[in-house]
């Protein structure tokens, strides 16, 4: 998995309106907190605000808030407003296939590529789910302890994680 720089530089802008939820931050604050242009950050707002995850007010008062409380955005929802999914179903067969001569994947019907990149976009999107923007405000070593603790709590939880294939010897 890659995160791009969109990704990161979003989830930081997110981080900076999180820091003091209520208040509103203009561009210039936020790209001064973060190091970034203005025009990059403005740019990375807009994707926000489409997807609602940020309101925008205009004028002297204005500027950026979150539209929800901290702990109850998940991480998988905004890396997916700022980046792509790690497997889009339906063009990635067709990216990816070795062409037979009716014009079909030559491993059309069963393909276990294509089980696995599901299973795992998923899995990450959820495992990412657990993690609020909230929990990114902890110190660097708490945030480590407390992602260990909901991913073992979730996947203990999780009935639907079930194994790819059962090995007998």
């Amino acid at each position: 998995m890659k995160i791009t720089a969109q990704e990161e530089y979003g989830l930081r802008c997110l981080m900076r309106l999180a820091q003091t939820p209520g208040q509103a931050a203009t561009l210039p604050e936020i790209a001064g907190g973060e190091g970034l242009s203005a025009a990059y950050v403005a740019k990375l707002m807009g994707v926000l605000r489409q997807a609602g995850i940020i309101d925008s007010t205009r004028g002297r008062a204005g500027g950026y808030r979150l539209a929800k409380a901290p702990a109850e955005i998940g991480l998988g929802s905004v890396l997916l407003v700022l980046g792509e999914p790690l497997f889009d179903d339906p063009g990635y067969c067709e990216r990816h296939a070795g062409v037979s001569a009716d014009s079909h994947c030559v491993h059309h019907g069963g393909c276990s590529l294509r089980a696995l990149w599901h299973t795992l976009e998923q899995w990450i999107r959820k495992s990412l789910d657990q993690v609020s923007l909230a929990d990114l405000l902890q110190s660097e070593g708490r945030i480590a302890d407390l992602v260990r603790k909901r991913l073992a709590q979730g996947a203990a939880e999780d009935s639907n994680l079930i194994p790819l294939a059962t090995i007998s010897l």
